[in-house]
């Protein structure tokens, strides 16, 4: 699949996730978040320490979200990354989306090696699709 193609598959449903979503506002965890919300995209945040981020109900991880996502996005250290990639796999999740700086070359082997469409090493979903601070 084309690069562009991957985006636009992974844009295409919903919801998405957000792994590593923040409380901190000058943070990409939180940025991205803010970004679907933005969009009116349905989203959920993922981080096991905090209960809300930005007025959305904040669930522990993956396994604990009331649907499953169409997609994640994932802004958290490579090492967690290789982990989520993991879990979503599990779980039946077919699109991933490592922000940079999330991305290693473990976790995308290994979601290539799950057939899943991996978004890496490439634009931040910020840019994709447009965010505006505030």
């Amino acid at each position: 699949m084309a690069f562009q193609e991957q985006i636009d598959v992974f844009l295409s449903g919903s919801p998405h996730a957000v792994v590593g979503a923040s409380t901190n506002r000058d943070k990409y965890g939180n940025k991205v978040l803010r970004c679907y919300m933005q969009h009116d995209r349905h989203v959920f945040p993922i981080n096991p320490r905090a209960d809300e981020i930005e007025g959305l109900a904040c669930y522990p991880d993956l396994a604990s979200l009331p649907e499953p996502p169409h997609g994640v996005s994932i802004i958290t250290p490579p090492t967690i990354t290789e982990q989520i990639v993991e879990q979503a796999a599990a779980l039946g999740i077919q699109h991933l989306w490592m922000q940079p700086g999330a991305e290693s070359d473990a976790a995308i082997e290994n979601a290539e090696a799950h057939n899943l469409n991996v978004i890496a090493r490439g634009p931040c979903l910020l840019v994709v699709l447009g965010y505006r601070e505030g």
